[in-house]
């Protein structure tokens, strides 16, 4: 049965750079498609935002397998965002999301500055309510290092962006870089609305008995409870560098972990591998905080964002 979220008097609608939010719960980009396997589980037009799988130009076919491994309090990922393609989000995804009534923010995914700025030429007539620019990926014109790594390429590929729409830009962090507070006042400046985090991080793992990496391409991006603390310290770092909102997430599996988030300065959160474990943990973070203000005496959850005593 399709779960919702719970009736309640406490105000949830947050505004996350420009995209208004029923409640500040979305999804993290690739663990839920654009919502459509998970529309069986729960009410996907009743999240804040579903955020899709990033999108390409063109269609990306991903990296050879295996490309998931399951590691202690988490999973390893090296799916090497395939997707099929702009025109394919334009035609399926986004009229479909659109017709139940949910608010879309796109991914977006480039492996140049141009491919970055052409997937948002694309989507400009698309009923798209906000862009996150998903800056971890390898940029072949600089030998294939990664955008969001490097303070100059990150101010270059926000302002491009920047240039191309007037809708809320928001940009992804690579939490793989030495001071996270530098990229985030970076993409601030360039002309970010809002900045979303942590993306994950770089891992491995190794099977002893095979004496092989468990991935076929060796490292992958860890995720899941294991990183919260890394996710949370990073999002109240750059909640107190930057004056534009932060999307947290890493790790969310419950309501009081969102409220964590929250008080550590996100005005919004995404579940992310929380999803493969539980298809209706979306709406059961939702749940929680509305359980939490509720015990708590809280009215709005905006009173929330940045409540942290230290």
């Amino acid at each position: 049965m399709q779960r919702k979220p719970k009736e309640t008097s406490v105000n949830l609608s947050v505004n996350l750079g420009g995209m208004a939010m029923k409640n500040p719960v979305t999804v993290a980009s690739g663990t839920f498609g654009a919502g459509m396997e998970y529309h069986d589980f729960v009410d996907v037009a009743a999240l804040g935002a579903v955020t899709t799988k990033g999108v390409s130009l063109n269609g990306w076919e991903g990296n050879a397998s295996p490309r998931i491994a399951e590691t202690a309090s988490g999973m390893l990922n090296s799916i090497g965002l395939q997707n099929p393609g702009v025109q394919h989000l334009k035609d399926i995804e986004l009229p479909w999301l659109a017709e139940i009534g949910a608010t879309a923010m796109v991914n977006v995914s480039g492996h140049s500055f141009d491919e970055y700025v052409a997937v948002i030429e694309a989507l400009e007539e698309a009923p798209v309510a906000a862009y996150e620019v998903n800056i971890s990926c390898p940029n072949v014109d600089a030998g294939g290092m990664t955008m969001g790594c490097h303070v100059p390429s990150v101010e270059k590929v926000v302002s491009l962006c920047r240039a191309a729409t007037k809708r809320p830009l928001i940009v992804k962090l690579t939490p793989n870089v030495t001071d996270i507070t530098e990229i985030a006042k970076a993409a601030e400046a360039a002309g970010a609305d809002g900045i979303s985090l942590i993306n994950t991080l770089l891992g491995m793992a190794v099977d002893a008995r095979t004496r092989r990496p468990k991935l076929a391409r060796v490292v992958g991006g860890y995720s899941g409870p294991a990183v919260k603390p890394v996710a949370l310290r990073m999002v109240w770092q750059v909640a107190q560098a930057v004056s534009v909102p932060v999307l947290g997430m890493g790790g969310i599996s419950t309501g009081e972990d969102a409220v964590e988030f929250m008080l550590a300065g996100a005005t919004a959160v995404a579940v992310g591998t929380a999803n493969f474990v539980n298809p209706t943990a979306t709406v059961d973070v939702i749940n929680g905080i509305i359980d939490y203000c509720e015990s708590q005496g809280v009215k709005d959850v905006n009173e929330l964002i940045g409540a942290l005593q230290c």
